[in-house]
């Protein structure tokens, strides 16, 4: 708080000094002052008993990094830039040199890949805890990843599992774990689910179909739950590209189940399952009979036959979530749950190996 006092104490009207405060402005101004860097000197005093000689001498606080200069709030700070602010290593050494502080970027990058060291207990407590859920989102995204030798890039995929129970009231924790692998052969998904049983939120991938077939007369541990949001994104192209008034029906007719779910959000599965039977059943039954009457209508060529096609293939998985309050209608959770591997992407390019 700053006082701006009169630059004189004397009326300028009659020249006396007998003045008296009866009120003051105040005005708030929002100002700036920007994080700084501190050096903590540890001291550590050696004494040596006059009598034997022995040596007596603090020890040093563990470090994260031994012998590194980096304390732990450094190491957080760089790492929440890194991955939450989505600053990458050469444009935090330029911020950090205009306060006067050269970190090399290959120091960053060697602080950045111990920390991950730091933390993987971590990460994998968190893949536990989604694994452990009965019900998950997932998802992948492409990755490009410096290949060696040629100086290109090739494809790699990051893989989003996402357990999060607010939307029917849970109580567990909502978690999101990534995994990477070099490819997207299915191989690399079935392995990170390995140790999930429950009901799977996906899009038609066909990597994951072998998740969903019994073995040896057994049920499958894994169910799949299906996509509206894939299927309405289908033929919202169809639309768009052409204002089909087949494809804007059935954007209407989907859009009133997504209307229901908005009025059940957050409730418990009884109460869901319980409107969800009452109000959404019917219309996915009409629904059904109105896309099996328009295929028969259409070239079986048309954009529009294949997203009606790619629905009624899908039309036992779609329906999981009316029978259960704890499905959702879309995996548009795990979507979002990508949005920051998207947003961080377009500012880091590429990653420069398969381990980094």
């Amino acid at each position: 708080e700053e006082t701006h006092e009169p630059a004189t104490c004397i009326c300028s009207r009659c020249g006396s000094e007998r003045l008296r405060k009866v009120g003051e402005d105040v005005t708030e101004v929002l100002e700036y002052v920007p994080g700084r860097f501190e050096v903590v000197r540890h001291v550590r005093p050696a004494y040596s008993c006059s009598k034997c000689e022995t040596m007596t001498q603090a020890p040093m606080p563990a470090m994260p990094i031994p012998r590194a200069m980096a304390g732990a709030s450094v190491l957080a700070h760089v790492i929440m830039s890194k991955y939450a602010d989505h600053l990458p290593l050469y444009r935090q050494t330029e911020i950090y040199a205009r306060d006067g502080l050269d970190l090399d970027r290959s120091m960053l990058a060697e602080w950045v890949g111990k920390a991950a060291w730091l933390l993987r207990p971590l990460a994998d407590r968190i893949a536990q805890h989604v694994m452990a859920g009965t019900v998950i989102h997932a998802d992948d995204t492409p990755v490009p990843v410096l290949a060696p030798g040629n100086g290109k890039t090739k494809t790699g995929r990051l893989w989003i599992y996402l357990r999060d129970e607010r939307q029917h009231a849970g109580p567990a924790p909502p978690a999101v774990v990534y995994r990477y692998t070099p490819d997207r052969k299915g191989e690399g998904c079935r392995e990170h689910l390995a140790p999930f049983s429950g009901h799977l939120h996906a899009d038609g991938y066909a990597g994951f179909a072998e998740l969903y077939e019994s073995a040896e007369g057994k049920p499958a541990n894994i169910i799949e739950v299906a996509c509206w949001a894939h299927v309405r994104r289908k033929f919202f192209d169809v639309h768009k590209a052409n204002g089909s008034a087949i494809a804007r029906e059935a954007l209407e007719r989907i859009g009133t189940l997504f209307d229901i779910e908005r009025t059940i959000a957050g409730k418990s599965p009884d109460h869901r399952r319980t409107v969800r039977q009452s109000l959404a059943k019917e219309k996915l039954d009409r629904l059904a009979d109105w896309l099996d009457l328009q295929l028969k209508l259409l070239s079986g060529k048309s954009e529009l036959a294949g997203a009606i096609r790619y629905a009624r293939s899908r039309w036992d998985a779609l329906m999981a979530y009316v029978d259960d309050g704890r499905l959702e209608i879309s995996n548009n959770a795990a979507e979002n749950a990508i949005r920051p591997v998207t947003v961080g992407r377009k500012n880091w390019l590429f990653a420069g190996s398969d381990s980094g």
